[in-house]
């Protein structure tokens, strides 16, 4: 008997190690995701003329990642990957038009682990944006639509200072809880068209094509192809990121207002790289479902960056699916620190934060816990690698392993693979230099994608 009871203590013992938080006080946690912003579009990602002072600070008290991956190459796959640590491609129904269906979110497993959940801003992850759905406790304003009671109000500080006074506002409510908030805001997003008054902080910008790599000087290329000023569409982007930049710098002084400071992980980071310059059919059809006309005045002001990378929204390549990823929490997140080793993933978010702060972690889930990195303890060194496909059966699949990256196109396209730690940019194609890592890569991406489903439903679902 006294055997059984030891062992039965020791059980429950270890289960309740398991089950415990990193820390013996777990922190806010704060996700603050940008819509399109690519990779080369803050100051510290090296944009020869963004001035994004805030993220910039941001950044400089935390920890600044330069191998970071979201999950899709559009905004609802992403979003996720983010939410439930699943690999979007596994969703035979489409979440944007379907939800997550039984497959418990981060949101769900903080709010029982005694989290207030609140989000605010872009959706895109299911029909029903109510109050409760997904453990969310407050959604948007407590259902006031986007940007809450403050959107119209605010419009001449940039079109996410709406949801961004909708966050703060939840924080203050909040103070005294530990709380989760989503900030998910529409910048730089198409339509790029800020406040004057933003767009004029860059009046001095003379854009120097030469302080650019390809993909953006084909950019501007398809800028004065449709008749735009490569100069002034150049001051409209830069002004959109910053209005964003000021809204996240009000949160972020309110914060310290609070006295919350050191006790929130802030993470900041975009769903994937940066949309491309609208043309032709792609132009007007947009145009017309987000504005309502097919005139698309603003096609010129998408001058996204993906720093030294190829690609962007819509492609696998390194410009599409690696993006900023900064991390501040003040005396555990180690300040000024650039982590250019860690290959880490939106996918991860969910296991990561389980081992921060205690929460139940679901025995199925794609990611990895990467806390030590986060901690800048040791860079994170994957085991599972990263894959990407979009939600059609016959869709291209890429993978990522160590620092070899294959892209295996539609049906009879060649293997592209690349060291993408020696050429980021995708620029030299290995795959009959290195037949054996082909080989490997293949075989792992192929047995991944036999298990997907074979036909998908997105219906409701409108591509953002």
């Amino acid at each position: 008997m006294y055997c059984l009871k030891s062992k039965w203590v020791l059980a429950a013992s270890l289960l309740a190690l398991a089950a415990a938080p990193t820390h013996a006080t777990p922190p806010n946690i704060i996700c603050l995701f940008a819509d399109d912003l690519g990779y080369g579009d803050l100051g510290c990602y090296r944009h020869p003329y963004a001035r994004t002072p805030n993220l910039d600070r941001l950044a400089s008290d935390g920890m600044r990642f330069t191998q970071f991956y979201v999950t899709g190459v559009t905004c609802c796959p992403s979003r996720t990957g983010l939410m439930t640590g699943k690999h979007p491609a596994t969703f035979a129904k489409y979440p944007a038009g379907h939800g997550f269906g039984d497959r418990v979110t981060i949101t769900d497993l903080l709010k029982q682990a005694g989290y207030v959940t609140g989000h605010f801003g872009k959706w895109h992850i299911g029909p029903d944006e109510t109050p409760g759905t997904y453990g969310i406790d407050s959604i948007n304003g407590e259902g006031q639509g986007e940007g809450g009671r403050t959107h119209h109000t605010l419009g001449s500080l940039g079109r996410d200072a709406g949801l961004y006074a909708d966050a703060i506002a939840f924080m203050e409510k909040n103070r005294d809880r530990p709380f989760y908030i989503n900030v998910w805001g529409h910048i730089s997003h198409f339509p790029v068209n800020p406040p004057p008054a933003y767009a004029e902080r860059f009046k001095d910008i003379v854009v120097n094509e030469s302080d650019f790599g390809p993909a953006m000087r084909e950019k501007f290329r398809q800028v004065r192809e449709l008749g735009g000023d490569v100069d002034q569409a150049m001051r409209n982007y830069l002004g959109d990121v910053a209005s964003l930049d000021d809204a996240a710098g009000r949160l972020l002084n309110r914060l310290d207002e609070l006295g919350l400071r050191e006790k929130t992980l802030v993470a900041f980071s975009s769903d994937h790289g940066p949309a491309p310059v609208l043309t032709g059919k792609d132009l007007n059809a947009i145009a017309e479902r987000i504005t309502g006309q097919t005139r698309g005045d603003f096609a010129v002001n998408m001058l996204g960056s993906p720093g030294p990378f190829r690609g962007g929204k819509h492609t696998q390549l390194e410009g599409g699916v690696r993006v900023p990823f900064i991390l501040r929490w003040p005396g555990h997140v180690p300040a000024g620190r650039v982590d250019d080793t860690s290959v880490i993933s939106g996918i991860d978010w969910m296991p990561t934060l389980c081992e921060l702060t205690g929460a139940k972690l679901p025995a199925d889930f794609d990611g990895e816990d990467t806390l030590a990195a986060w901690l800048g303890q040791t860079p994170h060194v994957r085991s599972k690698p990263l894959l990407w496909k979009t939600s059609s059966p016959g869709a291209e699949v890429a993978i990522r392993l160590d620092q070899w990256k294959l892209h295996l196109g539609r049906r009879g396209a060649e293997p592209e693979l690349y060291d993408v730690e020696a050429d980021p940019a995708e620029s030299v194609n290995g795959a009959t230099q290195h037949a054996d890592v082909v080989k490997s890569l293949r075989a792992q991406a192929e047995a991944w994608n036999s298990k997907l489903p074979k036909a998908y439903d997105k219906t409701g679902a409108k591509e953002d």
